[in-house]
């Protein structure tokens, strides 16, 4: 799938999109969706992160592609404010203070490396974003973590733990992949 660059326009839709999903939850009034527009329609993976005052408030998205663009950040929108286990449910008082970012994600590509050198020389720093996985631990950072983590060791070390590997882990079984994201906030 190539990677899609939305217009000005495009992004605040998408941005609007988000926020009316969210307070929709309140106000029923919004609970409306729009009408979903031909660009709108592909299938695609996205995450929606919320932050208030630029501290996490809420992070949820999809790995793959199996709504509509408009359903995943509809859908996404919500869990993030809703559903994300790591924050109380988002109160009403809270919406008007929550700024938003949309990460629309790139097909995802499993890569073939046989040590952690070698993963480390492959990986992308303000780029990629990786997913690994073993057995029934997985974890992903968006490309936009890399702005809090720099360095690529740091930046598989807090992954690692993300998803329950004791630091340093590597294993045969291991699973790495990679995609990109068009930021939106």
């Amino acid at each position: 799938m190539p990677h899609t660059s939305f217009t000005n326009e495009q992004k605040q839709q998408l941005l609007d999109l988000a926020y009316t999903a969210i307070k929709s939850r309140f106000d029923p009034r919004t609970a409306l969706k729009p009408i979903e527009e031909s660009w709108m329609t592909p299938l695609r993976a996205t995450f929606v992160t919320l932050k208030i005052n630029g501290v996490l408030r809420g992070c949820i998205g999809s790995i793959n592609p199996v709504r509509s663009l408009l359903e995943d950040i509809w859908h996404n929108a919500q869990a993030a404010a809703f559903q994300d286990p790591r924050f109380p449910p988002l109160s009403e008082n809270e919406i008007e203070k929550i700024s938003i970012e949309l990460s629309v994600l790139s097909e995802v590509q499993v890569l073939s490396v046989a040590t952690e050198t070698e993963l480390l020389q492959v990986i992308r720093p303000g780029v990629d974003g990786l997913i690994i996985e073993d057995g029934h631990r997985k974890a992903t950072f968006l490309p936009a973590v890399w702005e809090q983590l720099p360095d690529a060791q740091q930046f598989l070390n807090q992954l690692r733990l993300k998803a329950g590997m004791p630091d340093g882990y590597w294993s045969e079984t291991l699973q790495c992949s990679i995609y990109q994201a068009e930021k939106i906030d």
